[in-house]
């Protein structure tokens, strides 16, 4: 492969995997000018394959990879193992972005907090990719399992909507004029580290067919509904401390509620993936009964 060829691949893998916003951003991360990027790309997407705000048709993409002589195994040039890549790193920026969310509450720091908020931008393009691609896999695959490939995008929503409520936790930086007392603090931070962990699990049940840790995440389920409750009895002593007559009091325990809110609603996400992943690789519906009346 020529000097020019791999920087070109290079580029377009960037692309499918760290989802850059500019052509400044792409030349930053390789090492290259933004001129050589532009030089680079142009051609690709005056023909369609790269898209504006940098997304690329898979197909052309398997195309031009395979014309490189990248492809080792037609098993690694489908596009499923793209998308599973993809997702991939999309949990990882999720991750993340729930740890720069809860730094800025522990820190108490409102720069945190915005930086944290702004992730949220590159986790809702990330989606949008996904499901562009899944669309191209069933339109160019004939034998892909339709039902099966529209996983992936309820995945990815469910791992928007994770991202969706780390914008809670760092908005409360934000909103409120109160830092959290202690005691509730020691709950939140277990609230958090449960919540990571079934994140991750819920990932590996999906991309990797590790569907026997369901058992595993089940009783992380079960610890962050008790600290919900913990939280919430030490919360209920407070309020009947305080007077409510203090706005910014009651605001606080609004805002402080949310918060774990969001840590409850990430569990139920994570045990959501699950049942998505035993249908994906087990052939096993899903119930249809809501999850709050089983």
């Amino acid at each position: 492969m020529s000097k020019k060829d791999k920087t070109l691949k290079d580029i377009l893998d960037l692309i499918l995997y760290e989802n850059p916003s500019t052509q400044d951003e792409i030349a930053e991360k390789l090492g290259i000018t933004r001129r050589y990027v532009t030089q680079l790309l142009q051609p690709l997407v005056k023909e369609g394959t790269v898209k504006r705000a940098y997304m690329i048709d898979l197909k052309s993409y398997e195309e031009i990879a395979q014309s490189l002589s990248d492809y080792v195994t037609t098993k690694n040039s489908t596009g499923n193992v793209l998308i599973n890549d993809m997702l991939a790193n999309m949990a990882r920026h999720v991750h993340s972005q729930l740890e720069a969310s809860f730094e800025a509450v522990l820190e108490f720091d409102e720069d945190k907090a915005n930086k944290a908020l702004e992730m949220d931008y590159v986790t809702n393009n990330m989606v949008e990719k996904i499901r562009t691609s899944v669309e191209t896999i069933v339109s160019i695959d004939q034998h892909s399992e339709i039902s099966k490939s529209l996983l992936y995008n309820e995945v990815a929503y469910d791992l928007e909507r994770i991202g969706d409520y780390c914008g809670h936790i760092a908005k409360f930086v934000i909103n409120d004029v109160y830092e959290i007392d202690d005691n509730i603090l020691k709950k939140l931070k277990k609230m958090y580290d449960v919540s990571q962990k079934m994140i991750r699990i819920s990932m590996l049940a999906f991309i990797n067919g590790e569907t026997n840790l369901k058992d595993d995440l089940m009783e992380l389920e079960e610890s962050i509904h008790i600290l919900q409750a913990k939280s919430i009895n030490i919360i209920a002593e407070q309020m009947a401390e305080n007077s409510f007559d203090e706005k910014e009091r009651s605001n606080y325990f609004i805002y402080l509620f949310r918060v774990i809110k969001a840590f409850e609603r990430m569990g139920d996400i994570s045990v959501e993936m699950m049942d998505v992943a035993i249908e994906f690789h087990e052939n096993i519906p899903r119930p249809t009964t809501p999850r709050s009346f089983r």
